[in-house]
């Protein structure tokens, strides 16, 4: 791996910076979505706030001087709450560029633009990254650069706590469930077969939506949507699961900010560890398990000492912290 120089991390956390002024001016003019209106009934005009795109929302009363004045502070709210995020977003830009010729442009387009868009749904808590991809969080987070061999994957997993209430994700979803997500972030997303876990785009990268096993009494589907993606059970998600989580911000290929929700990094590293010993697990992707939970584990010592392995996980299953010395040498 290679540390930052100073320039870098300066521009690392101004991205960071950044991205929080968006997202705040984001979710204030997303308060504005779906406006107000007058509409007649009985002869008499109402004045109506919409709450969503199907025209569903409240009568806020009859045309008054006190109505039409809500009406012009919404429509000034309205006004400025757009301005400011023009502003912001022009600022994004301008450090994007700056991203890109400091060579901090890591993530690929499509994560990056999925993320976001779980982030503008509000979703960014539900659904963690693990796998391969998680591996940019923890870079952004500790001010390095790890080798990209140890990068390239054309899929993504999405972690979704099952112990949510799907109804509510289904809500902020729009009804169109994950897959009219991946679609927001590329129109090309299709379910790779009906009833499954994986989406693919155009380009063939993949979208798996995953679940920790759940037990023999929880026979209900995790879908959000007819004709979604249903997730699936994988064996040793339960202890990333019920481990502390890292949110940080990387910098996708185009320069611009990405939220990011992983595990822990010592969780992800002894996982990973434990990963590449499993009998079952394809010939294939044993050493790149390995390579990976080494390189983050040296990267916790250096980078990230507040983070100590000495004190290992108990959320971890005892197998999987036994890994620890195949990591600390």
């Amino acid at each position: 791996m290679k540390p930052l120089s100073n320039q870098q991390r300066l521009h690392q956390v101004n991205t960071e910076q950044l991205f929080e002024n968006y997202r705040s001016a984001l979710g204030h003019a997303a308060s504005y979505t779906y406006g107000m209106r007058w509409t007649m009934v009985r002869n008499t005009e109402y004045l109506f706030r919409d709450r969503d795109r199907r025209g569903n929302g409240k009568s806020l009363g009859p045309r008054s001087a006190q109505t039409e004045e809500l009406l012009a502070a919404f429509s000034a709210g309205r006004t400025l709450a757009q301005e400011r995020l023009h502003l912001i977003t022009e600022k994004i830009q301008e450090q994007a560029r700056l991203n890109k010729a400091l060579r901090l442009n890591r993530v690929a387009r499509v994560v990056a633009r999925v993320l976001r868009e779980l982030d503008e749904a509000g979703l960014h808590d539900n659904f963690t990254v693990i796998g391969t991809q998680a591996l940019y969080a923890y870079e952004a987070a500790a001010g390095s650069h790890f080798l990209l061999e140890l990068l390239a994957s054309g899929d993504v997993d999405l972690r979704y706590d099952a112990r949510q209430k799907m109804i509510i994700v289904s809500e902020k979803l729009d009804g169109n469930g994950l897959l009219g997500l991946l679609k927001k972030a590329d129109k090309t997303f299709e379910c790779v077969r009906e009833n499954g876990y994986r989406a693919a785009n155009a380009g063939q990268f993949m979208v798996d939506l995953v679940i920790a096993p759940r037990g023999m009494h929880a026979a209900e589907k995790i879908t959000f949507s007819e004709s979604d993606l249903v997730a699936v059970e994988v064996p040793g998600l339960q202890w990333l699961l019920n481990s502390p989580k890292l949110d940080t911000v990387a910098i996708d290929e185009d320069g611009w900010p990405v939220p990011i929700r992983v595990p822990d990094p010592r969780a992800f590293a002894l996982h990973k560890a434990w990963l590449s010993g499993l009998p079952t697990r394809e010939p294939l992707k044993k050493p790149r398990d390995l390579d990976q939970a080494r390189a983050v584990a040296q990267l916790v010592q250096d980078q990230m000492p507040q983070l100590s392995f000495d004190s290992t996980l108990t959320s971890l299953h005892g197998d999987v912290r036994k890994m620890l010395p195949v990591l600390i040498r």
